[in-house]
């Protein structure tokens, strides 16, 4: 499937600012089932971009600088994208969770893809013991990894309600979990929370999800929203493998990779520095649109 993606953030600000320095982290990565074919990025009306270093997680990074007056700023990210992923099987053969907790805990790859990265508790993820126990149950240490990851997955999918009046993007997991109720970043964290607790490398995924209409009605241009879900490493073999917990349902092509990290603060598509005094008001639209239906 060949996607043509488009993000606008639109910025309005109270009273003019006068410098802003933020970093952009909207050009989609390559990764295991998608390739980026074009990318290309505006500011408007005015900013200096440089590409800049991840400091943490998978990503790439622009810097942006805006040094004159502004009232508005406009950030538009365009990409097309490759992406030819299955449905994973679970199968027999699978490594156990217990076989997956040790072979990451014996990995030598400290780089920002290797399991180690994510066994542990992060900023915005941190331990709990409610979330790890109420997780537990479908992390059986004998169970194999697929059959354990999308069992969990799914279980969250049934029993948490999506709800975005319910959380704020700083909610953190224990709240979101105590609500039984939240969003994708929301539902992600708890997962996560889990895994990690019980040992397993898990990463958080932030992306695209196409939405596909109604039968017999067209799709709604920007109507289309970043999503988040979870990566679980699931050995040499398998590698890093995606679960949605939003939808109970695997990563899989209709899922497109942004960056992927420990949490959402790694890996936020825009943040900064603003200097100026009033409110600040944020829009943000998106487009996912296969390419044979794109307008």
């Amino acid at each position: 499937m060949i996607y043509d993606i488009r993000h606008v953030t639109r910025f309005d600000y109270g009273g003019a600012v006068k410098f802003a320095r933020c970093n952009l982290r909207l050009q989609p990565i390559d990764w295991p089932g998608q390739r980026v074919e074009h990318y290309a990025l505006h500011v408007s009306p005015a900013g200096r971009t440089h590409p800049a270093h991840a400091e943490a997680g998978l990503a790439h990074v622009t810097r942006l600088v805006v040094e004159q007056p502004v009232r508005q700023l406009v950030i538009d990210s365009r990409a097309r994208l490759a992406v030819d992923r299955l449905v994973p099987v679970p199968d027999a053969s699978d490594p156990t969770l217990a076989e997956i907790a040790a072979l990451a805990r014996d990995s030598r790859d400290l780089s920002a893809a290797g399991p180690a990265t994510y066994l542990y508790p992060s900023p915005l993820i941190p331990l709990d013991r409610t979330i790890a126990d109420w997780c537990a149950k479908d992390l059986a240490p004998d169970r194999g990894s697929l059959e354990a990851g999308i069992a969990l997955a799914r279980r969250i999918q049934r029993e948490f309600e999506f709800d975005p009046a319910a959380t704020l993007v700083d909610t953190p997991p224990h709240e979101a979990f105590a609500k039984r109720r939240g969003v994708c970043q929301d539902f992600a964290q708890i997962m996560l929370t889990g895994l990690r607790a019980a040992g397993l490398p898990a990463a958080y995924a932030s992306g695209y999800i196409r939405t596909i209409p109604p039968e017999g009605q067209a799709r709604l241009v920007g109507a289309d929203a970043t999503h988040a879900w979870v990566l679980l490493w699931c050995g040499p073999e398998r590698g890093w493998i995606g679960l949605d917990p939003t939808n109970g349902i695997w990563m899989a092509e209709d899922h497109i990779i942004i960056a992927v990290g420990r949490d959402y603060a790694e890996i936020a598509p825009v943040d900064g520095v603003v200097l100026g005094a009033g409110a600040q008001e944020m829009h943000v639209s998106v487009d996912v649109a296969p390419v044979e239906t794109a307008a």
